[in-house]
């Protein structure tokens, strides 16, 4: 999907779809509405929710592209994970988005082409791993707000095209010394919805939050970990079941997918040495907003994180409230770590 960072208003995509609906898909519709999208060939989308298929439905209805064979495809994503779902799920792949586009475009489907994407998208996947290992040092070289924008020009650019880039941007990573003294006042990580805008992990780390892990929609985990591929089964396949065994997306609602978003939030958190949880959702995510309400306690009552619950808007550069909230987390966050300390001594 196409993200719309730094939309204005969204007015005349509320026309549309009401002001009760996600603004995340308002502001695509707006910034498609603005003629925004005319690079596109294709708007290829999932099933995800009912907001994100109206979006879509209106990118058709009102034509929003003038290239004479863009198109528009829905695919069903499966609710749980078998060999049946599986099955579909590769189905929906070949027909809906491989046959569509060597169909419309001439673009190579076979396997060995597959293979080669594969191949690039893992080359990515390494080197932001690499420069993602580097949060967990106790005074880092990169802010959450730095590798924020190299994720996602990761998943909105073409990999054979940024791969000379990440490898220069990797080495000067690598070549930076830490600050003498730490700038940071606490370390968080960063759990919820879609997050497409690097001004709101600016208005997080602003406050004096370093956000050494991103878990949520666009963000690293999951998202940017390598596709093991064999000889023996099929590559599509392989992909499609990859990716649902990876996800963590809220949509999912088995007792087993429920369990292991909050265990992989724990671990992660754990990992890169955070010092509390922040669990943000955009208003009217119907599934972060289930998720976020519940599990912000659970992480809290079961797994003892200091967590910060919020519910924001899409643009939330410009919210007050939001960061005097942040700021007083951070606080709070500070006076834990003097009373541990103090224990400790």
């Amino acid at each position: 999907m196409p993200s719309a960072p730094r939309t204005a208003s969204i007015d005349i995509a509320t026309y549309y779809m009401s002001n009760y609906t996600c603004e995340y898909a308002r502001a695509l519709l707006e910034r498609a509405i603005e003629g925004g999208y005319q690079f596109l060939d294709a708007l290829i989308g999932v099933d995800a929710c009912s907001m994100m298929n109206r979006s879509m439905e209106h990118f058709e209805i009102l034509q929003v592209n003038d290239k004479p064979n863009f198109f528009v495809t829905h695919c069903d994503m499966p609710f749980k994970i078998t060999d049946y779902t599986i099955d579909g799920y590769v189905r929906q792949m070949r027909v809906h988005v491989l046959d569509r586009i060597h169909e419309t475009f001439g673009v190579d489907v076979s396997d060995e082409a597959i293979r080669k994407a594969v191949e690039e998208h893992n080359e990515v996947c390494r080197i932001m791993t690499e420069i993602s290992e580097m949060r967990k040092a106790a005074n880092p070289v990169i802010t959450g707000y730095e590798f924020h924008v190299l994720c996602l020009v990761t998943y909105c650019c073409p990999k054979a095209k940024i791969l000379p880039y990440l490898k220069e941007t990797l080495k000067e990573i690598k070549k930076r010394k830490p600050d003498p003294v730490n700038p940071w006042r606490a370390r968080v990580a960063l759990v919820g919805s879609e997050i497409d805008d690097p001004d709101l992990t600016k208005l997080i780390e602003d406050a004096g939050a370093l956000i050494v892990v991103d878990r949520f929609c666009f963000g690293s985990t999951p998202g940017r970990e390598v596709i093991e591929l064999n000889d023996e089964e099929d590559v599509l396949t392989q992909i499609c079941a990859h990716y649902l065994k990876v996800t963590q997306c809220p949509r999912y609602m088995s007792q087993e997918k429920i369990q292991e978003r909050r265990d992989f939030s724990n671990y992660l958190a754990k990992e890169y040495k955070a010092e509390g949880i922040i669990y943000e959702a955009m208003k009217f995510c119907d599934f972060w907003a289930f998720e976020r309400t519940l599990v912000s306690h659970i992480m809290n009552e079961e797994y003892g994180w200091p967590v910060l619950s919020i519910d924001r808007p899409y643009m939330a550069r410009g919210s007050g409230q939001l960061r005097t909230r942040l700021q007083a987390f951070v606080e709070s966050l500070e006076i834990k770590q003097i009373q541990k300390a103090a224990k400790e001594g």
